[in-house]
């Protein structure tokens, strides 16, 4: 394969890691507010969920563009990551469990120092925790990523 297939390949496999990212991420902020919210013994009558479900549009429609920008720019001018950004998602979530009054959950003093606004640990380990779907896609991504950069840059 020479470079310009392998640069096609990739770019090919950045476009189906961001649009499945970008279709995951209403159910998982959703998701993630009324499971969090539940746990907590908030009741959710159907303003409460309506609430949740425009959290999670929002964040679609606020991170899915940055998830897209990211993605397709070309590898030498990443300076971030697909779960950073997915990380600091969390806020559109974050948000309305404070606004219900939903207490913080306790936290190890890692989850504290390294994700400080994340009240109620939802910040993703893995791309797996936003889904399970975008496990393999994920992976494969990062790993073509790392061949390209090497190839282009060396050991």
């Amino acid at each position: 394969m020479d470079q310009t297939d392998e640069e096609a390949t990739f770019a090919a496999l950045s476009v189906e890691l961001a649009s499945v990212i970008e279709s995951h991420l209403p159910g998982w902020i959703t998701g993630s507010i009324l499971q969090r919210a539940q746990q907590a013994g908030v009741v959710l009558d159907a303003g409460a969920r309506a609430r949740a479900t425009e959290a999670g549009e929002r964040c679609r429609d606020e991170v899915g563009p940055k998830i897209w920008a990211l993605l397709t720019s070309d590898i030498d001018d990443q300076r971030s990551t697909p779960l950073v950004l997915l990380r600091s998602a969390t806020s559109f979530a974050t948000e309305v469990l404070a606004d219900w009054g939903v207490p913080p959950i306790d936290r190890d003093a890692y989850e504290l120092r390294a994700f400080p606004l994340d009240l109620y640990g939802l910040s993703p380990a893995s791309l797996a925790d936003v889904h399970e779907s975008l496990a393999e896609p994920g992976v494969v991504w990062g790993a073509a990523k790392a061949y390209l950069h090497r190839k282009r840059h060396g050991a």
